[in-house]
């Protein structure tokens, strides 16, 4: 067993990295390759767009203005739902397994054997989780990059690049929130399925909020909202918002590392 946790989960995860790689850049791929044909049919597209009901535009596109523009696309096809729920199964996925996973496999047990003190294993196994979800993201983005070259799609890069900064953020705070429950609780099904939940709840009151008067004094409370509330591919990355993704990451981490000092663990 590597005494160094971060290279062993690394190691771990590289086969499974291998066809998430290849399955969202095929994905990226023939979400781009589609836009000239939306492009070209501009008005009817956005003329039967506007007849769905409010609440499915709000639900699959968000505040979406021009479904035709290379922005108003990308963020209804990439941004809004479909990349964040994949880079969501990922991350939580992993958070929740770091912990409890290895606690309910009973290789904990081997792995607290080293000379390795606790707060270094969960650091270790987090910073793994920050790596592997931005190396997704920036394998994406890439992806974006050169498929564009193929098609006329007009995109600024600089906002683009932004805009898979604040889809990190997000994917990296509902991972960690995995990672601290599964270290709080040490279970890998209680981990995943509550952050899971959180995850939809906090998607559709950020989608619905705008449409109802009773939602939208609560948006603010959707990890969503500071993802995309401000549309980081039409403008830039919001400071502010970004700040509050990486605040709570931040403190989930160390609810992470004090909950499993302190915890007894069941091995």
């Amino acid at each position: 067993m590597l005494r160094n946790v971060f290279v062993k989960n690394l190691r771990d995860q590289r086969k499974a990295m291998f066809w998430w790689v290849l399955g969202l850049l095929i994905l990226v791929m023939y979400l781009i390759w589609f836009y000239p044909g939306f492009r070209d049919r501009g008005a009817f597209v956005n003329e039967y767009i506007q007849q769905l009901p409010p609440a499915l535009r709000a639900t699959f596109m968000g505040e979406l203005t021009d479904f035709t523009s290379p922005e108003g696309y990308l963020n209804t096809e990439m941004f809004f739902f479909t990349m964040p729920m994949l880079l969501l199964i990922f991350t939580i996925g992993f958070g929740s397994a770091a912990i409890a996973g290895e606690e309910e496999r009973g290789t904990l047990d081997l792995l607290l054997a080293n000379p390795i003190p606790r707060w270094r294993v969960v650091l270790e196994k987090w910073a793994a989780l920050l790596v592997l979800s931005g190396a997704l993201v920036g394998v994406v983005w890439l992806g974006v990059l050169a498929s564009v070259q193929f098609v006329e799609l007009e995109i600024n890069f600089a906002y683009l690049a932004q805009a898979f900064v604040s889809l990190w953020l997000l994917s990296l705070t509902f991972g960690t929130l995995a990672l601290a429950l599964g270290s709080i609780r040490g279970r890998r099904g209680l981990s995943a399925g509550v952050t899971s939940a959180l995850a939809v709840a906090a998607y559709f009151l950020n989608s619905l909020a705008p449409l109802t008067d009773t939602l939208k004094p609560y948006r603010k409370l959707s990890l969503f909202y500071y993802y995309i509330g401000a549309d980081p591919l039409s403008n830039g990355l919001d400071v502010g918002h970004a700040a509050v993704l990486v605040g709570v990451t931040v403190m989930l981490a160390v609810v992470a590392l004090v909950a499993f000092h302190w915890r007894d663990v069941g091995v």
